[in-house]
């Protein structure tokens, strides 16, 4: 623990736009990391989202980042691209990807939304490359097949929606803020996703995508589950982050599970087991979170 005589550690973490889901992550991130290990000075900037902390984690502008699955898996695997060389420090959570339009729309399917403006997310945010994949498996361009929106910030979204500006906003999680604020609109709101055939089609096509499931009660007014496709969101590290504070990290999110989840229902999937099992195919754990982990019975792969 820190003292007087010894300043916090600095550690600067990179989350995106305001309105969505990762400031509102970073921020439960941040409190709980703060709460269970005072030594561990965790700030947060405003980024364009995954796309842009990426590139910031290689050149050690950041310490660590919010990266969202696609994003991770692409820049990991090398597509189109030379692979990444970072660490994964914790799976933040799993994202079912989906639709949401007011409970007054005649949109039932994907494909009745094609041809309708649908607000995408913000340019440079993971679940923008999420809902290309998930749209490609079934033969469907974003672009060419949809009255694309792209915002500037993530918080414009839902009132779009609202007030029709958009037929549909695109989004994933359980929580996502902006699925809540429409949802908690008096009119209501309906979520739309993959078809379990759809589904199939997409995942046979995009292998790296897993069947996901938003549990009843994931969103006012959702009664049911809502089952659809998706990935896992991480906190990644730049490769030369000391082995100390990914140590230190990994330590205040395990003592600290209780409290994230507390804080945001969504970070109550952040767990060691989790980062552990939602490891991707050929990606290193952060050195310190690696011996923690060990430390505690868990090891990557086992």
């Amino acid at each position: 623990m820190s003292s007087a005589s010894t300043p916090p550690t600095r550690v600067v973490l990179g989350t995106a736009t305001p309105g969505g889901g990762f400031p509102a992550y970073g921020a439960a991130f941040i409190d709980t990391v703060h709460e269970f290990d005072p030594s561990l000075a965790i700030e947060a900037r405003n980024t364009k989202g995954s796309t842009e902390n990426v590139p910031l984690l290689e050149r050690g502008e950041l310490d660590i980042g919010l990266v969202q699955g696609e994003v991770g898996y692409e820049v990991l695997s090398g597509v189109g691209r030379a692979p990444a060389d970072l660490r994964i420090v914790a799976a933040m959570y799993s994202t079912p990807g989906m639709f949401v339009v007011r409970a007054d729309s005649p949109a039932r399917s994907i494909r009745d939304l094609a041809g309708k403006p649908v607000a995408f997310g913000a340019r440079g945010s993971g679940l923008v490359i999420l809902s290309r994949y998930l749209l490609d498996g079934l033969g469907l361009d974003q672009d060419r097949d949809f009255q694309a929106i792209y915002l500037e910030r993530a918080g414009d979204g839902p009132e779009m929606v609202l007030d029709g500006r958009a037929a549909a906003l695109w989004g994933g999680g359980i929580g996502w803020p902006g699925f809540v604020k429409v949802a908690s609109s008096p009119g209501g709101a309906r979520f739309i996703a993959p078809t379990a055939d759809e589904a199939k089609t997409i995942m046979a096509k995009h292998g790296f995508l897993k069947p996901l499931t938003a549990p009843p009660g994931s969103y006012p007014g959702q009664s049911e589950p809502i089952h659809s496709i998706g990935s896992w969101s991480f906190v990644m590290a730049r490769p030369t982050l000391a082995p100390d504070i990914g140590y230190r990290i990994a330590r205040a999110l395990d003592r600290g599970q209780a409290a994230i989840a507390a804080r945001l229902a969504q970070a109550a999937e952040t767990t060691p087991r989790n980062t552990v099992a939602a490891l991707p195919t050929g990606a290193r754990l952060d050195a310190g979170v690696a011996k923690y982990l060990a430390e505690i019975g868990l090891a990557a792969g086992g």
